[in-house]
């Protein structure tokens, strides 16, 4: 669906992280459209993920705002915060599913956590989840029994468990080959037009984020901030940024570290 660049969901303003002596990031600030897909993109050290993990709530930055129906969640009660998260969903890159479970007590787990819906229901959610990410008969497989992409399907559905208005994504792709890497594109996009479901990813798979980005947000670790916004192939296209270009193109600037570059 083509989200609405009237309804921002969540805003972000004037965001600062530093470790010790260590800037992050200063100055960042955007919003998230309602129903978009808004990929964050950048080389390593850039704070990519460090952004995500103050957005989702689970690290406080040194400055600024992340406002989700005007609650700043930086400054969020816990009261606050657990209301917040049960319209949030999360995957990070490990997949994060519980071992020791089956996949239906880890797709089961927010629901138990943060409703009050009797086991039955539960188990309908569950196949419903399962079947979404088609993964439908799964649900007493562990995952050690499951392939990289289907623990990543599988980690959606959990994400996606309590119908999120808003889905974090950590670099999704990662270590997966690319057939599975396009069946995961295509459910990303899949889901976003069906549910409106808002999705915030962290990528740095081109292929992936010309497929799959409304929008894009560019960070580097030099400029300690963002250094560009806006669609994927008007980025490619049109951006003077000479770091902009080059990731864009994958070619290194003059003078660029090779690893410091490309190192997700």
């Amino acid at each position: 669906m083509e989200p609405s660049e009237n309804k921002p969901i969540i805003v972000v303003k004037n965001l600062m992280q530093r470790f010790d002596d260590n800037t992050v990031f200063e100055n960042v600030s955007f919003d998230v459209h309602k129903g978009e897909i808004l990929v964050i993109v950048g080389g390593s050290g850039c704070g990519k993920s460090t952004l995500l993990k103050i957005m989702i709530g689970l690290q406080k930055p040194q400055a600024g705002q992340v406002l989700y129906q005007e609650t700043d969640i930086t400054r969020a009660s816990d009261e606050e915060l657990n209301d917040y998260r049960k319209n949030i969903g999360v995957l990070f890159q490990s997949g994060a599913l519980f071992s020791s479970m089956t996949l239906k007590e880890n797709i089961a787990l927010p629901l138990s956590e943060y409703t009050d819906l009797d086991p039955a229901a539960i188990d309908n959610i569950v196949k419903m989840k399962l079947g979404m990410v088609n993964l439908a008969g799964y649900e007493n497989h562990n995952p050690s029994e499951l392939s990289g992409g289907m623990k990543k399907r599988a980690g959606i559905a959990r994400a996606m468990a309590l119908d999120p208005r808003v889905l974090f994504l950590d670099e999704l792709s990662a270590g997966l080959d690319p057939i599975t890497a396009v069946e995961l594109d295509d459910l990303i996009i899949k889901t976003n037009e069906a549910l409106g479901t808002t999705m915030v990813i962290v990528s740095h798979e081109l292929e992936s984020i010309y497929k799959i980005a409304h929008r894009v947000l560019m960070l580097d670790k030099e400029a300690r901030g963002m250094i560009a916004e806006g669609k994927p192939l008007e980025l490619k296209e049109h951006a003077t940024d000479p770091r902009v270009k080059s990731f864009f193109l994958r070619q290194l600037p003059a003078g660029q570290d090779e690893q410091r570059f490309y190192v997700s």
